[in-house]
């Protein structure tokens, strides 16, 4: 194979060499000169006239001229991204598509310029847009007014980068669309970053503006107190807000909307419902589950986003059970995004050059923009009418004669003669005459001529309305206020941030977790548990609600456990600091706002809580009935490693079916068995036992009756009986016959294990109790639902029979002991 000479051609005796000697530093700070203007002004920053970059003025520009108006069909965004990086953008369509994109999305701009159809994002970008190819857009109402008379001479057009297409300078913008929607951008030296503003409150302040052209800065803010963002939120700090608008620096910070609410029967959650500016919700779990596996955030159980479209924006934080949610909340403020610093930095080009405006030279570059704009529009339109009036007189100079007209163009030899001829004859200008050359016969008639000289009357006034707007600037201020109160009642709508001046309480003064304070913890006769704000006794003042016979309590602190005793001889531990806390100021024993018992304890199917207990070791111990009739006194150990214990051993097809935690030891146990039968003696007959322990005889059970209550009572207070008789064959609540009230102290003491006395004689149809109960005064009774029952008069007899009461009764229970 040849090989290929490597030597240098010869030079070319014609072709004369030229070397430039040039200097690296000059050439380098020339050429970022040059690159660093080109980025200001022709990519980063906004136009203070529109609001608008070079890339947002083009997509406008160009659906404009494509013809996608609010009332055509979508098209692909593929397909208008091609048309603008094709006739006007010299840069890649990525970024003329995100541009497109951001100026769909409502939780961006505060007036969208773009109806987007199909994914266009979702809040701070936690769902990307789909591709162009996938979604469509159009021009919304909006964006017509930015490009509304742009066909009049309202602005200068320049070449575009090739030189074959022209594109706006500036478009007409009929609002101030740089307040109202924002802008940010990042140049070489300097950058912008504009909150989006409330379009109203920016009208408003602009036509304060237009009338008293002196304003101040306060008299704007009573227009335009601060930001109103898309998202909605909270915004804290004014002062930084006045900063901005009066240097065009400042800063201030954007809370999230968060409300406290009952996410679950057992706790409490924080709900957001808006969140700052370009934030989302996957950005503000992602950091919670953060601090959270770092444990540098406690107290939060789970976050859950219930987010649809639907509802909007859900996010659910569930808080621990013995946290203050306002003190976990300050936490998240501090250490998440749900609290975001906004730093405004007003920088926009005003004849071409960067400035840092405030509040007011914003209103005014606008409004001289506006104001030439409209000026410019008038003067097209007068010259417009002007034009067609010359046209109209002409014609209207022929119809006077038209006989003649007609005879001087029959008679010519050529249209050029006859066109001469026209004109010498009527005194008609070139145009006028190739007009009335052009016009048909057909519109020759007087009816024509009728319509001419209405037409004619019309441009007139028209032309005299536009001098007098041209020739008084008092009338082309008050037609742009008037333009611009039209946009503002048509497309302006409520505020969506809230203004705070300050944050409020700081997170140090409220403390994070619930302090262990003394409380009661109180079980309802409907299976409801709740806690109450501290230990003091609870009122009786006589009203009676639903739910409200606690049929038993326990003292506790909000951070300790208790005992729940099941009638299967378990006992569980509960977390008090778990329980629904009841509203501090609760004038009767209501339980309301509880929780059902199943949600803290794990019950089998005919397994019920029979009462509550302290785990204190130094009490006397619990005193447990069944319905065999065996009684047990427990030794009170309770090891803290287990969450389970069994307190006594029961024979099978045995049951519990009374509780009670002793309080002294001298009280007195009492078993009422279903044949009326009570049997009263001392606690101390009864010797502890183990846990692991049967229990021993308690009372005596006679053949085919069995135990259905048993209880300890004080001796010392006063106390009653209360039993209700039935029928073996239907022990529902439906069909008592007879209740009785008896005081305690009319049943003498016996021994443990003998057979009592007679509590209530049976009536005819009677032949057992279906409810007994005994405790102190006053008794309260209710129904299933937890309707209040009255209870009959006291009868002194304690083997007398019933009274008929009007109401069933379900359960008895006495006052909450302190």
């Amino acid at each position: 194979m040849a090989r290929r000479s490597t030597k240098t051609p010869p030079p070319d005796d014609s072709y004369e060499e030229k070397i430039l000697d040039i200097d690296v530093v000059d050439e380098m700070q020339g050429s970022f000169l040059e690159y660093a203007y080109s980025v200001i002004y022709s990519r980063a920053l906004p136009d203070a006239r529109d609001g608008m970059k070079p890339v947002h003025r083009r997509i406008v520009y160009q659906m404009n001229e494509m013809g996608l108006r609010p009332d055509r069909g979508y098209v692909k965004c593929a397909r208008v991204v091609g048309e603008v990086m094709g006739k006007l953008h010299p840069h890649g369509d990525a970024s003329i598509y995100d541009a497109l994109v951001r100026m769909a999305q409502p939780f961006s701009m505060r007036v969208p310029l773009v109806d987007g159809h199909g994914n266009f994002g979702s809040l701070g970008n936690d769902d990307p847009p789909a591709a162009m190819r996938y979604t469509e857009s159009r021009m919304t109402e909006a964006t017509s007014l930015m490009t509304e008379s742009i066909d009049e001479d309202t602005v200068d057009f320049a070449p575009n980068y090739d030189g074959q297409e022209r594109e706006p300078v500036t478009l007409p913008a009929a609002f101030p669309n740089l307040l109202v929607n924002g802008a940010s951008g990042i140049a070489v030296g300097m950058a912008t970053n504009m909150p989006p503003h409330n379009l109203r409150e920016v009208v408003a302040a602009a036509r304060h503006l237009i009338r008293y052209p002196n304003a101040d800065l306060d008299a704007l803010m009573k227009h335009v107190p601060g930001p109103d963002l898309p998202t909605g939120g909270r915004i804290v700090g004014l002062p930084g807000i006045r900063d901005a608008y009066e240097t065009g620096r400042g800063s201030f910070k954007i809370r999230a909307t968060v409300t406290v609410e009952d996410v679950t029967a057992r706790r409490k959650g924080l709900v957001v419902t808006e969140l700052p500016f370009t934030v989302g919700p996957e950005k503000v779990i992602g950091k919670i589950k953060d601090l959270v596996g770092s444990k540098k955030l406690q107290g939060i159980a789970d976050v859950k986003d219930l987010t649809d479209r639907a509802h909007g924006l859900r996010l659910v934080i569930e808080i621990k059970n013995g946290f203050v949610p306002e003190a976990v909340l300050e936490q998240l403020y501090k250490l998440t995004p749900m609290e975001e610093s906004f730093g405004i930095n007003n920088v926009a080009l005003v004849d071409g050059q960067p400035l840092t405006l405030g509040l007011k030279e914003l209103l005014e570059v606008y409004l001289d923009h506006r104001f030439n704009v409209v000026r410019r529009r008038s003067e097209f339109r007068r010259g417009k009418r002007r034009d067609r009036l010359h046209l109209v007189e002409g014609l209207l100079t022929a119809l006077v004669d038209i006989d003649e007209v007609i005879r001087l163009i029959r008679s010519s030899e050529n249209s050029a003669q006859a066109k001469q001829r026209l004109m010498e004859r009527f005194s008609l200008s070139d145009i006028q005459t190739q007009y009335i050359l052009d016009t048909p016969l057909r519109r020759l008639t007087k009816f024509d001529r009728i319509e001419l000289e209405a037409e004619k009357d019309r441009l007139n006034e028209e032309i005299e309305e536009l001098t007098r707007i041209l020739d008084s600037d008092a009338e082309l201020r008050k037609l742009v206020s008037a333009e611009l109160a039209a946009v503002a009642k048509k497309f302006g709508n409520d505020r969506r941030t809230l203004l705070l001046e300050s944050a409020g309480t700081p997170a140090a003064v409220v403390p994070l977790q619930v302090a262990d304070d003394p409380c009661r913890v109180l079980l309802s006769a409907t299976g409801l548990l709740a806690r109450t704000v501290n230990d003091a006794p609870l009122a009786d003042d006589g009203k009676r609600v639903k739910h409200d016979v606690i049929v038993s309590s326990a003292p506790a602190t909000a951070r300790g456990e208790i005992g729940v005793v099941t009638s299967a001889g378990r006992l569980l531990r509960l977390n008090v600091v778990d329980l629904p806390q009841l509203p501090e100021q609760m004038p009767t024993p209501n339980l309301s706002g509880g929780a059902p018992v199943a949600e803290f304890v794990s019950l089998e199917d005919d397994e019920q809580v029979v009462c509550l207990t302290t785990l204190d070791e130094s009490s006397p111990g619990l005193a447990l009935g069944t319905e065999q009739g065996v009684v047990k006194r427990v030794v009170p150990d309770y090891p803290s490693n287990k969450e389970e214990l069994e307190v006594i051993t029961l024979k099978e097809g045995d049951r519990i079916v009374g509780a009670v935690e002793l309080r002294t030891g001298d009280e007195d146990l009492v078993f009422i068995t279903d044949d009326a039968q009570l049997l009263r003696y001392p606690a101390a007959q009864v010797r502890p036992q183990g846990r692991p322990a049967g229990g021993m005889a308690g009372v005596k059970v006679t053949e085919g009756a069995k135990v259905i209550c048993f209880t300890a009572v004080d001796p010392a207070v006063d106390a009653m009986v209360f039993t209700v008789a039935g029928s073996r064959g239907t022990l529902d609540d439906s069909v008592q016959t007879t209740a009785k009230l008896t005081p305690f102290d009319q049943y003498p003491r016996k021994g443990r294990a003998t057979g009592g006395v007679r509590c209530q004689r049976f009536l005819k149809g009677e032949d057992c109790l279906s409810l007994a109960w005994a405790g102190p005064t006053p008794a309260r009774a209710a129904q299933k639902n937890g309707t209040a029952v009255s209870l009959p008069e006291a009868d002194p007899r304690r083997d007398g029979s019933g009274v008929s009461l009007q109401r069933t009764v379900s359960v008895v229970a006495g006052p909450v002991q302190a």
